[in-house]
């Protein structure tokens, strides 16, 4: 990344390059240096895929390939393009193969229209407060959850971490293409912060103190909070602000307590972090490895790990950027950077790799899988080592070699190896010859995590042989054997779900029930609802597949038990039935609240919707008796709750009623304040000056507080 921090001047080549660096004998020390590819604009990762590389260069994802033998590449094709130039530290970057056969990488939610010169057909995918994933089997690309910064990674089971520079380990929970099911679902989150040592930053110990310049920048900052009475704490150091690269140990050459562990690095402290992650809930909790100290800390202030890769040698590899500044100077006063060399480093950089003291196992770095048969890769499945499994994985999936699908399909059922299984899946998948039995098989495995990966299958695949007997139906009318055959199998596929379901809802296991929660129909919704809608992801989940259905499920909701109440998911279901717009599905919701203890979390949830859905004097139907219960609340709360859902509504007896209370008098006050209430309503020309009449009168305190609510309504 040579272009680090800036781009450069208009008219000049970029700098940055990709360099190959060549061990004949695999014993880690390179024999060979070749220039791969020169002038890459701020090059900030590469995965490889078919003998060549993906790679991230802002505004594109390329396709790089040396065609000819000669180390360098011939081939450079833009896959996809759209992303922004913005800050260097936050472009797409991180390329990450994920388990599912799609490629991800962070985009630290910076807007983008992303495009693919191959696809011309292809909307646009905006990609604003999102990552970025595509498939590059199929071509598909899309948001996905995050965001990420400059670090992204997956454990051995597929869960996938991020950071951020002051949030060194998060975990996304609600994938996005789930929630893209709901467009109208408000979703604050997809990730949660999983430290239990420091919210939103966490306490580190480096070896070094700040530089100077950081110390300057602080004394800077600090003294504008408190000429501006803000009352914040600018911390000069001690507190994560630079964390890049988190990466999850999936090798073999360390110590057993290592495995699944996450490793990220402060490139602003010198140091590399290490957290244990223990189940919680649908998350993981980080905790410390040990107290008050770092996995790897430094005096040198040169040293900035900024990105990590397990190795086939099974150990950790560490990328030291090696820069005297790590900082974008448009973070940095005028006043300060003057004198300062960006680009001081910038022919440096080093690649440390980390060796156990009581190491496990020793194997070299080139085991040549490129070579390897078919069947030695499906073996490889189930090897100790993460980079073994994975790159057999996916060089299966680049092969799309149908002689693996015996040996595949005989893995995931008969295997002892539950990662081997999980591979063997997912490769089924990839390579598109999943069938119902290994589906069913995935669903009844002992493992909880071959569990919840076959319940993320077998809607999609389901799904998929619906379409294909919609085709056949349509493109071979003349083949009913093919297509009752096909039709026999769905329906016996179908009723062994729904044996199977019976067991998953007894499932101990939270993850397989918040799967479930993303994956399952209606009625097994309301049992999970019943039982887990306190959890924030479960009603994400629950809604999200529930989508425009949301008046049905919350009638079963009530049917089921009547006791029921959740303000959160009443709140959440009352906003999606707003956006809806649809009348009788709004009077029936109204009536279900109606008997509630506290229903105006769902009268809130209501007008939220309503209102973001921009709707105005929508007919009312049966919506005003519904509402009238609530409007004539003792209670103010719901009163008021009430109010501000019948203004969107034309409620036009309530209207006439209001303004011929309105002109009585001696009408009491606690009537008056209702009454000027209901005028939110109300057609402006009509009630305002009503209103303006009431604010232009001796009259205070509520009855003045109403007026000014209705009319700015």
């Amino acid at each position: 990344m040579l272009d680090y921090p800036d781009d450069p001047p208009e008219g000049k080549p970029a700098r940055s390059r990709i360099r190959l660096l060549e061990d004949a004998d695999g014993d880690g020390k390179y024999e060979k240096n070749t220039i791969f590819a020169d002038q890459v604009l701020q090059v900030s990762g590469f995965l490889p895929w078919k003998g060549g590389l993906f790679v991230t260069s802002a505004p594109d994802i390329l396709y790089m390939k040396d065609d000819n033998g000669d180390g360098k590449a011939d081939t450079k094709k833009v896959l996809y393009t759209g992303f922004p130039k913005v800050n260097p530290e936050a472009r797409i970057t991180n390329l990450r193969y994920g388990l599912d056969n799609w490629i991800y990488a962070a985009n630290n939610g910076n807007d983008g229209k992303i495009k693919a010169p191959d696809q011309p057909n292809h909307p646009p995918v905006l990609i604003r407060g999102a990552d970025f994933r595509f498939n590059p089997v199929t071509g598909d690309f899309e948001a996905s959850s995050g965001p990420a910064q400059f670090g992204l990674t997956f454990d051995e089971w597929g869960n996938q971490f991020i950071c951020n520079n002051t949030q060194h380990i998060r975990q996304v929970i609600l994938p996005m293409n789930y929630a893209a099911r709901a467009p109208l679902l408000e979703i604050p989150a997809y990730q949660q912060d999983i430290s239990d040592h420091g919210q939103p930053s966490s306490p580190m110990f480096p070896l070094t103190g700040p530089q100077e310049w950081r110390k300057q920048r602080t004394e800077l900052r600090q003294k504008r909070y408190d000429e501006n009475g803000l009352d914040r704490k600018e911390h000069v150091g001690g507190y994560f602000t630079g964390a890049s690269g988190i990466t999850i140990y999936t090798g073999d050459a360390w110590p057993a307590e290592y495995r699944n562990n996450a490793f990220v690095g402060d490139v602003s402290a010198n140091l590399i972090h290490r957290d244990v992650l223990k189940p919680d809930g649908v998350a993981f909790k980080a905790s410390r490895s040990q107290d008050d100290t770092e996995f790897i800390a430094s005096k040198d202030q040169w040293f900035r790990p900024c990105n990590f890769a397990n190795a086939p040698d099974g150990n950790l590899y560490v990328m030291d950027v090696y820069r005297l500044f790590i900082e974008t100077p448009e973070s940095i006063p005028e006043e300060i950077k003057k004198g300062m060399d960006f680009y001081a480093g910038d022919t440096m950089g080093r690649i440390f790799k980390i060796v156990s003291n009581k190491g496990q196992t020793t194997r070299n770095l080139k085991p040549n899988l490129s070579k390897a048969t078919t069947e030695e890769l499906v073996k490889l499945l189930e090897h100790p080592n993460g980079w073994h499994r994975l790159t057999a994985h996916r060089l299966l999936v680049e092969r799309q070699d149908q002689l693996a699908v015996f040996p595949l399909k005989e893995m995931v059922i008969k295997n002892e190896s539950p990662i081997g299984r999980l591979h063997a899946l997912q490769v089924l998948e990839g390579i598109k010859s999943l069938d119902f039995d290994i589906i069913l098989s995935a669903l009844r495995d002992k493992d909880a995590n071959l569990r919840v990966h076959g319940l993320k299958l077998y809607r999609y695949f389901l799904a998929d042989q619906n379409a294909t007997v919609s085709m056949l139906g349509k493109s071979y009318p003349g083949n009913p054997a093919r297509l009752k055959q096909l039709k026999d199998q769905i329906k016996v596929f179908e009723d062994e779900l729904e044996k199977i379901s019976k067991d998953l809802a007894k499932d101990e296991d939270v993850k397989v029930q918040y799967q479930l929660a993303l994956s399952s129909g209606m009625n097994e919704l309301t049992r999970i609802a019943l039982q887990y809608s306190k959890d924030q992801w479960f009603r994400l989940a629950i809604l999200s597949s529930v989508n425009d259905r949301s008046a049905e499920f919350f009638q079963m909701l009530r049917s089921k038990n009547p006791s029921f109440e959740n303000k959160e998911l009443f709140a959440q279901l009352g906003s999606l039935i707003g956006a809806k717009q649809d009348t009788a599905e709004i009077a029936s919701y109204l009536n279900g609240l109606n008997g509630l203890k506290e229903p105006e979390a769902g009268l809130i949830g209501l007008a939220k919707g309503l209102n973001l859905a921009g709707v105005k004097n929508l007919p009312s139907g049966g919506i005003e008796n519904a509402l009238l219960p609530f409007l004539n609340s003792a209670n103010e709360n719901v009163s008021k709750a009430a109010w501000e859902s019948a203004r969107f509504f034309e409620l036009k007896g309530l209207i006439d009623k209001a303004m011929s209370d309105l002109a009585k008098a001696d009408l009491d006050p606690k009537k008056k304040v209702s009454a000027i209430r209901a005028l939110r309503g109300g057609q402006f020309a009509a009630v305002a000056p009503v209103l303006q009449k009431i604010l232009a009168s001796g009259d205070a305190g509520e009855i003045k507080s109403a007026a000014v609510e209705s009319l700015a309504s």
